[in-house]
C-alpha cells in the first residue's frame, strides 16, 4: 500500500451476482487529491463507486481505507469511517426539509450548528431554506444540498457520482469552487466520477478513464497530452 493514500483499491472486480461489472481495478488517492474517473455510461463506473462504499462485496480484490480493510463492511460502516457518497440516484430525501437532510450527515460528536455555519458559507442559499421540503429545490438547488450534505461529515474522502448532470454553467462553476475549496481548507480526497470531461480537468489532479469495466488509461490532467489521451480513451 502507498504510504500516503487515503484509499486504495487493489485488483478489485464486482459486479452483480456472476455478472463482474469491473475487472481488476488498481487506483490510490492521496490526502487531498482529487482523481476524476470517465467514462461513458455503462462502463462501471457507478458499480465501482457503490463498491467501495459497501453497497457491493468485491468479487476479488481488496480496498483499505487508511490502511485499513473496508471490503465487506456495511455502507454505515464506512460512513461512519468518514467516507462521504454522493449518489446519481435517489440522492436526497424528497420528504424531510433541508435541514433535516443535513443533519442525517452529522458524524457521531459533530456539532450541527457549527457544521451548519461551515456548508452555509461554501451555500449561501441553504442559510433560508432550512425548514423547507428538499424535495421542492430546483434540480440545482438539490445538487448543491447533496455536496453540503456529504461535507457536513467532515469526510476524510468524497466520493461523487455525476454531480454535475443536468446543471447549468453557473451551478457548475459554484461546484467547482466548492470543491476546490475543501479540499485546499480541509485536506478532503475525492473520487469524482464524472461524463463532463472540462468540469473533471479543472476541478481533478488526476484522471482515470474507465471503458467496459477497466481502467484503459490514467495520468495528471494537466499533462500536455491529456486531452488527447481522455478524448481516446472515451471512444468506444
Amino acid at each position: 500500500m502507498s504510504r500516503d493514500a487515503v484509499l486504495e483499491l487493489a485488483a478489485v472486480s464486482s459486479g452483480y451476482g456472476a455478472a463482474i461489472v469491473v475487472r481488476g481495478i488498481d487506483l490510490a488517492i492521496g490526502r487531498g487529491e482529487i482523481v476524476a474517473l470517465l467514462g461513458k455510461n455503462g462502463m462501471g463506473k457507478t458499480t465501482l463507486l457503490r463498491t467501495i462504499m459497501g453497497y457491493l462485496r468485491p468479487a476479488e480484490g481488496a480496498i483499505r481505507l487508511e490502511g485499513r480493510a473496508i471490503a465487506g463492511l456495511s455502507p454505515h460502516r464506512i460512513a461512519r469511517r468518514a467516507v462521504a457518497y454522493a449518489p446519481q440516484e435517489a440522492a436526497i430525501f424528497q420528504d424531510l426539509s433541508v435541514g433535516e437532510n443535513l443533519r442525517l450527515a452529522l458524524r457521531r460528536g459533530g456539532v450541527y450548528a457549527e457544521e451548519l455555519t461551515r456548508v452555509t458559507e461554501a451555500f449561501p442559499f441553504l442559510r433560508e431554506r432550512g425548514g423547507q421540503r428538499a424535495g421542492s429545490l430546483s434540480g440545482g438547488e438539490q445538487k448543491m444540498l447533496l455536496v453540503a450534505r456529504a461535507l457536513m461529515a467532515r469526510p476524510r474522502i468524497m466520493l461523487l457520482d455525476e454531480i454535475t448532470e443536468g446543471l447549468q454553467p453557473s451551478v457548475i462553476r459554484r461546484l467547482a469552487a466548492v470543491l476546490r475549496a475543501e479540499r485546499q481548507d480541509s485536506g478532503t480526497a475525492m473520487l469524482l466520477v464524472e461524463q463532463n470531461v472540462a468540469f473533471a480537468r479543472e476541478v481533478a489532479d488526476r484522471y482515470a478513464v474507465l471503458r467496459r469495466g477497466e481502467i484503459v488509461d490514467a495520468g495528471p490532467v494537466g499533462a500536455a497530452d491529456a486531452e488527447g489521451r481522455i478524448e481516446a480513451g472515451l471512444r468506444i
